[in-house]
Order: C-alpha cells, then sequence, then structure tokens
C-alpha cells in the first residue's frame, strides 16, 4: 500500500502546474531575463505584473493583456511592499514572486566606489531578501505559493573582477537554502536560479571560455518557467553547470584552480572590456533622483492616474 500511495505522489509531483490565471510577479521584468520570462508566462495564460525602474514597453507588451507594469525601486522597502500589495488588490493573492532584479558592476575590489558596493547589496541580496519576507508573510497562511530567486554561477563559484556581485549571490544562494529549510511541508515552493554568462546588456564586453558557454536570456526565461510548472530547487542554466559545480566542490582546492585557468574561466569576469561596458555600468548606479519613483505615494498616483499597461 505505502509502494501505491508514493507511486501515486510521485506522479502529482511530476504533473506540470497549470499556468493560466497563476498570478506572477517579477522585479526587473522591463528587459532581459525579466522581459523574456513575463512574455512567456503570459504566453501560457498566467497574470503577471512587472516591477521596475523603467516600466516595460515594446511590442510583445501590448499583445499580452494580463501584462501590467509598474515602476519601482525594489531597494526601498516601503515601495515594494506597495507594488505587492497594489498587485493582490488588482490582479489577486500573489501566486509566485520571481525575484529578477539584479546588476553587474565589475572590477577590482580594491578599486569600486562606495556607491557601487552599496547599490549591488541593495538590489542583488537586500531586495531578494524583502521580496521573499513578503512572499513568505502572504503565501505560507494560505499553505501555497512559490518564491524563485534568481543568482547566478557566480553564487556558487568567485570569479575575480566581481567580488562584490558573487557575494551577493552567494548571499541568495544561502537565502534561499535556509528559506528552503524553513518552509519544508508548508506548501510554499522554493526555487534558485543559476545561469551562467547570459546573452543581455549585463554581459556585454565579457570574454569567453569553453566553461562559461553563455546562453540567451529566453533559454533562462525557460528554465524558470519550467520550474514554476514543476518546481524544484536547484535550477542551473545549462542544466550541466550542475555537474561541473558538483566537481569542483570534489577535487581539491589547487586543482580546482588550474581547470580554472586552464579553461580561462577565470578570466571571463576579470578580463571584460571597461569600455564596451561604460554604458551599461552608467545605467546600472543611477543617480538617487530615482528614488521618487520608488515611493508608495508615487506607486499609488500610478494607479489613480492609470499609468500602468493593461
Amino acid at each position: 500500500m505505502a509502494q501505491q500511495v508514493n507511486g501515486a505522489r510521485g506522479r502529482r509531483e511530476r504533473t506540470a502546474r497549470p499556468l493560466r490565471g497563476v498570478v506572477v510577479a517579477i522585479t526587473g521584468g522591463s528587459r532581459g531575463i525579466g522581459a523574456a520570462t513575463a512574455h512567456t508566462l503570459a504566453t501560457a495564460g498566467a497574470t503577471v505584473a512587472v516591477a521596475d525602474l523603467d516600466l516595460p514597453t515594446g511590442q510583445w507588451l501590448s499583445q499580452h493583456p494580463t501584462v501590467r507594469g509598474w515602476q519601482v525601486d525594489v531597494t526601498d522597502g516601503e515601495a515594494f511592499t506597495a507594488f505587492l500589495d497594489q498587485v493582490e488588490s488588482t490582479c489577486g493573492p500573489l501566486d509566485v514572486l520571481i525575484n529578477n532584479a539584479g546588476i553587474m558592476p565589475l572590477g577590482p575590489l580594491g578599486e569600486e566606489p562606495g556607491s557601487v558596493t552599496a547599490r549591488q547589496v541593495e538590489l542583488n541580496l537586500h531586495a531578494v531578501i524583502h521580496g521573499s519576507q513578503q512572499a513568505v508573510r502572504r503565501m505560507r497562511p494560505r499553505g501555497r505559493g512559490h518564491i524563485v530567486n534568481v543568482a547566478s554561477q557566480a553564487g556558487k563559484v568567485g570569479f575575480a573582477g566581481a567580488a562584490t556581485y558573487c557575494a551577493t549571490k552567494h548571499g541568495v544562494v544561502g537565502l534561499s537554502e535556509a528559506l528552503r529549510a524553513e518552509l519544508r511541508g508548508t506548501g510554499v515552493a522554493v526555487s534558485c536560479v543559476m545561469p551562467t554568462v547570459v546573452r543581455t546588456e549585463l554581459a556585454t564586453g565579457l570574454g569567453g571560455s569553453p566553461l562559461v558557454r553563455p546562453v540567451t536570456a529566453q533559454q533562462v526565461a525557460d528554465a524558470i518557467v519550467g520550474a514554476v510548472r514543476r518546481p524544484r530547487f536547484a535550477v542551473y542554466v545549462p542544466r550541466w553547470l550542475g555537474a561541473v559545480n558538483r566537481l569542483l566542490e570534489l577535487v581539491p582546492r589547487a586543482l580546482a584552480d588550474v581547470l580554472m585557468r586552464i579553461s580561462g574561466a577565470d578570466r571571463v569576469l576579470a578580463g571584460a572590456d571597461p569600455a564596451a561596458r561604460a554604458g551599461y555600468e552608467a545605467r546600472a548606479v543611477p543617480e538617487r533622483g530615482h528614488d521618487a519613483l520608488a515611493s508608495p505615494d508615487a506607486l499609488a498616483n500610478q494607479q489613480a492616474a492609470g499609468a500602468q499597461p493593461s
């Protein structure tokens, strides 16, 4: 009898979750991975709420009446909370939160301005912590929900030239692992997405390596949506990265260092072209004047003025 019950449970767990009508909030959703994920989810019938400093634009948005955009700086905790409140009041109870917003300024740690360090910690880590807290408080009482945190391969391996970025992504991996343990048995799932270099603006000017082969934003989006359909914790893009990480953990540190050097993986971020990345990095750490966009009052004004595309 136990074998029959376990077999039935296994079949249920392998059954894909239907996405029609599922309410999903995505941070950093106006471009790159976030936009590709929003488009893919909306195509599958989900109701998608996008939060970003820049409101989402493009033909794909107009094709999906179930996608709405809010102009939010998620490093402002009150504004992030107000955004989720408005999503629930407008679209219904939140089923999935995808913490995707992040930036990757590069350079030696000793030369990194304090403002750049602080912005990465605020956006890449603290905003993910705050969003996860808010999602837990909404989802756990309902006994259902899914938190998807977008980290990076840099959350498993340290890369020269990106010390703060790696620190924040290691933090997201650790947060996700701990949160998964806390929520076990509650009905709320946690996924941690760890892609290699992704061909978006964030990867402008990076080098290449046999071990670091760039993927597209759509490949990452497909992996995220796949995890939403069939929840699992570790989501590597491409999948074989999981095996690489396990290998690096098993071999002695000196051998792992040799493998990184021989493959050129240790220079992918450290060898980035600063001139090619200048435009992206200037946008990634905006002037503090953007904070006005993040206030709860500004969000309320957007809603009252009909600023949300629908």
